[in-house]
């Protein structure tokens, strides 16, 4: 195991999943990362034996067929997933954010048809709020569901759909006016729906179309999808909660989870520039020497391992709080802005270290610069991080003047 990135307080059972994890990723995922990342290809072989692992079950409940691990459990595994390769941590994340958000808010019947099938990875989830003229500002959304009889009928167009062809369940946030007067805040008049679909692309069922990839500078082998949506029809026992009007919620959540999963991936993706960097520093020579004797590579070397460290800890905060039941957008908040940008930095170190050869598609560092800037935007962009944690820092030190 790594010097860095230690979490203290772990079970047994959590060392002994994060250990079969990480040989996982040893063994199968980092020989063959960058050669599946440069053809943009799916990893096939690499998902069947994360299904193997029964990681796709990993923080779905006992009684559903899963492990019911924590959060903390799940976001230690993806860091180390993220360290092998980014791309397939995405994969399991927009999953168990369905996972989580049917778990939490699911009727009891919605629980019983998805959940068991998500544990074993017969259901793949994604996640669907984006849209191509909002960005950031989910109060836009334009996508409308409309009552019809025992049907809603869903019309619009979603955008930034992770999973968007390989997924079979993707919870769509869209409004929904019903029972919901004209002027009412916008947040509150939005539906999560659960849309069932077939894998691939094009017309996947009536009224849905996946048009294909998006073509991205890194992030690829995970699909990375629209979602058009034309008069496609769902019955109404597929309103997430069985209730209009709780899908801003339902999603928040969600997102909260997300967003200490994009700081695990942080962690992770920072971890491997590091041993990337300090590997190649003992083994590259100039003047006479190592580089990593040379002082200003020390002192490089020094501050990544430092951000490796804070942004591992503030993200296993984050995972604990989450699981301690409380409130943890500001703690999510402040660990995926800061896991996001400390990687940036670390990847960029790596980078340098390595000189021209890190320009060189040979070479690993090359993968991990195009992927680390996903990271600043996936999951809400640092200025949207620090509006919550700025919000939630003027609630704990509200002026009592």
């Amino acid at each position: 195991m790594s010097r860095l990135a230690q979490t203290a307080g772990l079970t047994d059972v959590q060392q002994e999943i994060l250990s079969t994890v990480r040989d996982f990723v040893d063994k199968e995922i980092i020989p063959v990362a960058t050669q599946l990342e440069h053809r943009d290809e799916y990893p096939t072989e690499i998902v069947e034996g994360l299904k193997e692992l029964g990681l796709f079950g990993l923080m779905i409940p006992e009684e559903y067929g899963g492990l019911g691990e924590s959060l903390l459990t799940y976001a230690l595994c993806v860091e180390e997933i993220a360290r092998g390769w980014m791309s397939v941590s995405g994969i399991i994340n927009t999953h168990f954010i369905v996972a989580y958000m049917l778990k939490q808010h699911g009727t009891q019947e919605q629980k019983d048809t998805f959940l068991p099938r998500m544990a074993l990875g017969e259901v793949r989830g994604a996640f669907s709020m984006s849209e191509p003229a909002l960005g950031s500002d989910v109060s836009a959304i334009s996508s409308k569901g409309v009552k019809d009889g025992d049907e809603y009928v869903l019309d619009g167009q979603k955008m930034w759909l992770t999973n968007g062809g390989t997924s079979t369940l993707v919870a769509v946030l869209c409004r929904s006016d019903e029972g919901h007067p004209e002027g009412t805040a916008p947040h509150k008049s939005m539906t999560t729906f659960l849309v069932e679909k077939e894998a691939g692309f094009g017309e996947v069922r009536p009224g849905l179309t996946i048009p294909g990839k998006i073509d991205k500078m890194g992030y690829k082998g995970v699909d990375t999808t629209e979602l058009i949506m034309d008069g496609l029809r769902i019955p109404a026992n597929r309103v997430l909660g069985g209730t209009t009007g709780r899908g801003f919620y339902q999603m928040m959540d969600g997102v909260e989870v997300g967003r200490v999963n994009v700081a695990a991936r942080g962690c992770g993706v920072a971890q491997r520039a590091f041993e990337l960097g300090v590997s190649y520093a003992q083994q590259r020579e100039t003047f006479g020497k190592p580089i990593a004797q040379h002082q200003a590579i020390q002192f490089k070397l020094a501050e990544m391992a430092t951000k490796v460290e804070a942004a591992h800890a503030m993200m296993v905060n984050a995972a604990r709080k989450k699981d301690s039941g409380e409130r943890n957008d500001l703690e999510a908040g402040m660990a995926k802005y800061l896991a996001s940008e400390y990687c940036k930095e670390v990847v960029e170190d790596a980078f340098r270290i390595h000189g021209g050869y890190g320009f060189s598609k040979e070479y690993e560092i090359e993968r991990l610069y195009r992927e680390a800037p996903m990271l600043l935007i996936g999951e809400g962009t640092a200025e949207i991080q620090k509006m919550i944690i700025g919000r939630r820092l003027l609630e704990e030190y509200r002026f009592q003047g």
